[in-house]
């Protein structure tokens, strides 16, 4: 005789069977799905020249990481905090940020393009929200932390990638002759506005930024993670530009003191130094350059001695890295995935600073 109980724990079984075996499949089609996705989005990891170098027919370009590129899902319900939200790097971590699960909130003192920015992840149907505001004030640090808790309930990581290489504002045009006070320029030449905003925004900007999110990351007793974006110029000496060397050596030893002071509590931070990297900031820092020699300025030459990076030497066109390069390495170490990283100054440079 068969007993109730023993033919419903046989309905049972065959049912949780039936919804295994469902759960299954579904997971087997997202996985290829997801790997559709990705397959389409990452290429092989070189392509030959298209025009032969005759004494190294070998040789390959890069496949860059494609401006579209997101890994599905892996912020998924984190908060996220992005300084310098308007424009290059800071724009695609947001926009990456977002399209990997996280609830975003960008900062940036170009409020009408940092807003847009945040329009267009809300008008995709994501998370994120707006501070407008100077990270070198104490009060708009506080506050983006606090629109962190207010709008999403906490923070979990930052991006603190705001930053300058002159004290020309960023939303105007670029004026060499009227601007010169603002420009960068060796130490004997160097004007007081350029070296007191750069390390304003850059050094004493992140470390307010870090002081209020290591604030609140403590108290919410989850760890965290935060990088910072530093610069090759904060791992070497750059002729002609000593504020920012000095501001971006200063990122980097801020990223280390705070690894050592926060490990215990599950908190790691990390800096990236990137090299050339083709974004806004570094077109208008070349177009200074340009109309400052055309006015007949001279120097000796050696800062710009070395000019490519191994990846740049090795491209077909020496082309310098782009801002979805630098955008995956921030969202990698930001990410758990990078659970063992703290401390770490990234040399993401093309390899600039190996030779």
């Amino acid at each position: 005789m068969i007993m109730r109980r023993d033919l419903m724990k046989g309905v049972g079984g065959a049912a949780a069977a039936a919804v295994t075996v469902a759960a299954a499949a579904t997971a087997v089609e997202a996985s290829q799905a997801k790997e559709e996705q990705l397959e389409l989005a990452l290429e092989d990891y070189s392509t030959p020249w298209k025009e032969k170098d005759p004494a190294f027919p070998g040789r390959q370009n890069i496949t860059r990481v494609p401006d579209d590129y997101f890994y599905p899902g892996r912020f998924h319900g984190k908060t996220v905090l992005v300084t310098g939200c308007a424009r290059g790097m800071g724009r695609m971590a947001a926009i990456r940020l977002a399209r990997e699960g996280a609830n975003v909130v960008g900062v940036d003192w170009l409020e009408t393009e940092g807003k847009a920015v945040v329009d267009g992840i809300v008008a995709e149907g994501l998370k994120a929200t707006f501070v407008a505001g100077d990270i070198s004030e104490n009060a708009v640090c506080e506050k983006m932390v606090q629109t962190c808790v207010d709008v999403f309930g906490g923070l979990d990581a930052a991006l603190n990638n705001a930053g300058v290489m002159d004290a020309i504002f960023p939303g105007d045009p670029i004026d060499f002759a009227k601007q010169k006070d603002k420009a960068m320029a060796a130490i004997h030449e160097a004007p007081d506005d350029y070296w007191h905003v750069v390390l304003r925004v850059n050094a004493t900007g992140t470390f307010y930024s870090m002081r209020h999110e290591l604030r609140q990351m403590l108290k919410q007793q989850r760890g965290g993670s935060i990088v910072n974006v530093a610069s090759v110029a904060g791992l070497r000496g750059f002729g002609g530009t000593p504020s920012y060397v000095a501001s971006k050596h200063a990122v980097n030893g801020l990223t280390k003191n705070a690894a050592i002071d926060y490990a215990a509590f599950g908190i790691r931070v990390n800096s990236v130094c990137m090299g050339t990297t083709v974004t806004p900031m570094y077109e208008r820092a070349v177009q200074l350059l340009s109309q400052r020699a055309r006015t007949g300025h001279k120097d000796t030459g050696i800062g710009m001695a070395k000019i490519n990076s191994l990846l740049q030497f090795g491209d077909e066109q020496k082309r310098g890295s782009t801002a979805a390069e630098q955008v995956a390495v921030m969202l990698f170490l930001l990410s758990p995935e990078a659970s063992n990283i703290t401390g770490a100054n990234y040399a993401t440079d093309g390899g600039f600073t190996t030779y």
